[in-house]
C-alpha cells in the first residue's frame, strides 16, 4: 500500500542563464530580448529533472511517504535520466509508461532579476493511456494529480473514478493553462476531489477575482473539501468550509522559482497525512517551497521530513471562523 501515488508529467530540464534584461513590450507583458541572427553565449547550463508529477512524487519521498508515479515519457537517455532519478529517492517506477517517443524536455531562460521563461516540449507526457495501468496494483491512501492535458488529462479522469470507487483520496493541483479553461473543463475531477491547491492566478480563472474569504468559498463551492491559495509573498489562504488559516511567507532572497509550486502543494499533503493538520500542513509546505527557490532546479533542495520540523517552530498561522 503506498501512502502517495503522483500522476502528472516528466521532464529533462535545462536551466541557462542569459543574463538578458526584462524589458516592458505593454502593459501587462515583460519581455526577455536576444538578438536576432547571432550566436549567444549563455553564461551558465545546468540540467535537472522536472516536471510535476516527478517533482511532487520526489518531494512526498523526502518527507518519509512511500510513494509511486505514474506518467508517459520516452525511451533513450532522457527516460533512463527520470528513472534513475525516481529510483535514487526511492520511489517506484512500475506504472511508468515507457512508450516509443520522446521524454518531456523544458529549457528555463533566467532573465536578470531571477523571472524565468520556459520552452517546453511535452513529448510523451499528453498520452498517459489509462489502459494500460496496472489497477490490481494501484492500492494507496491518495493520488496526486498535477497538470495533465489531453489524452493524460482524460486518464486522469477516469483514474479519479477510479479513486472514489476504492476510497482512495485525492489533491488537484492544476495549472493555469487549465485553469483558464474555466471551472466547468475540470469540473469532473474537482467534484471527486479531496484537496485542491492552486495559485492566486489560476483560482481567478475558476471563480473571478475576488477577495480572499470569497474566493475560498467559490472554490470549495465546486466540490473540493478543503481548498488552498497562494500568492508569491502575501499571506497563503486555506479552508475547509468551518474555519479560515492563513500564513504569511517571510522573506527570503530568491534564486530561481522553478518547482515552488509543486514543492508547496505536495509538501501540503505530506503535512496532512502526517498529522491531520492543515497548520502544520501550511507551515510544512512554506518551508520547503522556500527552500527549492533558494536554488537551482526543482528538487535540488527538497527537505527531509526532520530538517523541515526544525524550520517551522517560530510560524504563525492565524485563524478565522466562518460565520
Amino acid at each position: 500500500m503506498y501512502d502517495v501515488i503522483t500522476v502528472g508529467s516528466a521532464t529533462v530540464d535545462a536551466f541557462t542563464n542569459t543574463g538578458s534584461k526584462l524589458f516592458q513590450g505593454s502593459r501587462f507583458r515583460k519581455y526577455v530580448a536576444v538578438p536576432f541572427g547571432t550566436k549567444i553565449v549563455i553564461d551558465d547550463l545546468k540540467f535537472d529533472i522536472g516536471g510535476g508529477g516527478t517533482n511532487t512524487a520526489v518531494a512526498l519521498s523526502r518527507l518519509g511517504l512511500k510513494v509511486s508515479y505514474i506518467g508517459a515519457i520516452g525511451r533513450g537517455t532522457n527516460s533512463k535520466r527520470v528513472i534513475n532519478l525516481l529510483q535514487k529517492e526511492n520511489i517506484d517506477t512500475s506504472f511508468i509508461q515507457n512508450d516509443f517517443g520522446r521524454t518531456g524536455f523544458s529549457v528555463i531562460l533566467d532573465a536578470v532579476g531571477h523571472d524565468r521563461t520556459i520552452l517546453t516540449f511535452k513529448g510523451n507526457n499528453d498520452d498517459l493511456n489509462f489502459n494500460k495501468i496496472n489497477k490490481s496494483k494501484l492500492k494507496t491512501k491518495w493520488f496526486y494529480f498535477s497538470s495533465m492535458l489531453e489524452k493524460s488529462f482524460e486518464t486522469q479522469k477516469k483514474l479519479a473514478d477510479f479513486a472514489v470507487k476504492n476510497k482512495i483520496k485525492i489533491v488537484y493541483n492544476p495549472s493555469s493553462y487549465l485553469a483558464k479553461k474555466g471551472a466547468k473543463y475540470i469540473q469532473y475531477i474537482l467534484k471527486r476531489t479531496d484537496i485542491l491547491i492552486l495559485n492566486k492566478e489560476e483560482a481567478a480563472y475558476l471563480v473571478g477575482k475576488r477577495k480572499p474569504k470569497i474566493t475560498l468559498n467559490k472554490l470549495l463551492k465546486l466540490g473540493p473539501k478543503l481548498v488552498v491559495v497562494t500568492d508569491g509573498k502575501n499571506p497563503i489562504y486555506a479552508t475547509e468550509g468551518k474555519e479560515i488559516y492563513s500564513l504569511k511567507p517571510s522573506s527570503i532572497p530568491v534564486l530561481e522559482s522553478t518547482g515552488a509550486g509543486d514543492a508547496f502543494a505536495s509538501s501540503f499533503l505530506a503535512g496532512i497525512i502526517k498529522k491531520q493538520d492543515i497548520e502544520f500542513a501550511l507551515k510544512l509546505s512554506l518551508v520547503n517551497s522556500q527552500s527549492v527557490i533558494t536554488h537551482y532546479g526543482a528538487k535540488n533542495k527538497l527537505m527531509k521530513y526532520k530538517e523541515a520540523l526544525t524550520k517551522i517552530k517560530n510560524m504563525d498561522v492565524k485563524k478565522e471562523k466562518i460565520n
